[in-house]
């Protein structure tokens, strides 16, 4: 049986019910992006069906918010466990849907697990506080509750990352859930769900529908059921999700796009930090909300920064995320090509200089080759738009304040990167640039106990660590006088 063969039945899950395309014939052709296969049939959600994940999430609110976190915990870190257990098959279904190479998609899977487990405890951890009373024998406590129902948007470039990230706040914290992943790549986060089930998960708790996005985000957040909303994707849906949310004063966290700046100091080695900088960039073919792709390189050390860059682009094996020996693979669907096609001609037309890629490869899938560019304006649209590709933007720059300006100029706060070895200046980025994270000789910026979230039109509030929780919890004070 070939691994098309084995990607698994697509289905909604909506209040402890697995619905399949037979029931719901209204839906679309899920794609293997490395081969242009039809890998199975997506059914989507009726309004009935939202209706019933409604009801069933608000029902199922009542009894999961009384279940100790400990017990919740329980649970959660069974469904942790069977992800591992699965890690070949539920990665084998990543790449397909998604064209990831597999080891990336194995990693993923068990990052998931790792985001269940620390969820499962925080929930443990959600503390409130007695306050000392200015009137004898008054008691002042502070409590953490769940806030109740929450609506949760997935993107198809990590299925399985960041669902796992709000499934798992959502339900450490004792809240009903109804998410909704992406079209592009259903199957990893249904797996998700069926990991939850599997381990005893009470139905109506957790609800997993497809549809129309804007059709299911509208029918969602229209109801007064829903009390937070966790979305990760563009900055203009963002907006227009907030803009729908606040009608209703529900609370939001919001993950939304990037564009990263990266400066190079000439402290470094030019070709060390080129081949960090490459790796990171071509990650999941350039498809990362944190990806670095504004490089800002000191004059001294630019030349032989921009050499080695190339060298390491057109080393890159492009094909399929199934093939051992593939390093990237291709972009998730046919808009991104356009888009990589449409950006990059703009630019060189606007006096850019191209060095490597530049073009689609190959003639099945959408592939794109790695492609670098030098010396693009500012007017250019690549320096103005989130690119979400495998695109790389290597400019010069001479003095620190000329680089703050440059990484600083766009209203993008997701992620910023540096490469230094001087206290001095590691001092100086970290004030100066603007950003939710800043890695500095390291693009792992986005573990399991750190916060995750950005500033401006990054986004608002935080995924992970500590923090994480914070989202799906109400608090209230209660101050009782026997």
């Amino acid at each position: 049986m070939s691994a098309e063969q084995r990607y698994p039945v697509l289905q909604l899950w909506v209040d402890g019910q697995w619905i399949d395309a037979k029931e719901r014939p209204a839906g679309r052709d899920v794609v293997n992006p490395a081969t242009g296969v039809v890998l199975g049939r997506l059914p989507y959600a009726t309004p009935a069906d939202l209706a019933a994940a409604l009801q069933g999430a608000e029902r199922a609110l009542g009894t999961w918010r009384r279940v100790p976190a400990y017990e919740r915990a329980v649970l959660i870190r069974k469904a942790a466990w069977l992800l591992r257990e699965r890690v070949e098959y539920i990665a084998t279904a990543l790449s397909l849907e998604q064209g990831k190479p597999l080891s990336e998609a194995r990693a993923e899977i068990l990052t998931a697990a790792d985001i269940f487990e620390w969820n499962a405890d925080e929930g443990r951890r959600a503390y409130g506080r007695v306050v000392p009373a200015r009137t004898a024998g008054q008691q002042n406590t502070v409590v953490k509750e769940p806030i109740g129902v929450v609506a949760a948007f997935a993107p198809w470039n990590f299925p399985a990352a960041t669902a796992a990230r709000k499934i798992s706040a959502s339900l450490a914290a004792g809240c009903s859930c109804i998410i909704k992943p992406a079209e592009e790549t259903p199957a990893t986060a249904l797996e998700l769900a069926r990991a939850l089930a599997d381990a005893g998960l009470p139905d109506g708790v957790l609800n997993v529908v497809f549809g129309v996005p804007h059709e299911v985000s509208e029918g969602l957040l229209a109801s007064p059921v829903v009390r937070k909303v966790s979305f990760t994707g563009s900055t203009a849906v963002g907006l227009r999700l907030m803009e729908m949310a606040a009608r209703d004063a529900k609370r939001c966290t919001m993950e939304l796009g990037g564009h990263a700046p990266v400066i190079v100091c000439d402290d470094v080695d030019p070709q060390w930090a080129a081949e960090q900088a490459a790796a990171a960039k071509f990650r999941n073919s350039g498809q990362v909300c944190v990806a670095p792709t504004r490089f800002f390189v000191q004059d001294g050390i630019f030349e032989a920064f921009l050499a080695a860059f190339v060298k390491a682009a057109e080393a890159l094996r492009v094909g399929n995320g199934l093939d051992a020996a593939t390093q990237m693979g291709p972009l998730s669907n046919p808009r991104r090509l356009q888009a990589m096609a449409e950006l990059t001609g703009d630019a060189v037309d606007k006096g850019a200089r191209l060095h490597t890629g530049g073009g689609q490869v190959g003639d099945a899938g959408f592939f794109w080759a790695p492609t670098v560019l030098s010396h693009v304006p500012d007017h250019a649209r690549m320096m103005n738009e989130e690119p979400f590709g495998p695109l790389a933007i290597i400019n010069p720059f001479t003095d620190l304040d000329q680089a703050f300006a440059a990484a600083n100029r766009l209203p993008y706060g997701l992620a910023a990167y540096a490469h230094t070895h001087d206290a001095r200046r590691v001092q100086q980025i970290s004030e100066h640039v603007r950003s939710g994270a800043i890695g500095i000789n390291t693009y792992a910026i986005t573990q399991t106990e750190v916060p995750f979230g950005g500033v401006l039109h990054s986004g608002d509030g935080k995924e992970g660590g500590i923090e994480g929780l914070d989202g799906y919890l109400a608090t209230k004070v209660i101050m009782h006088l026997p």
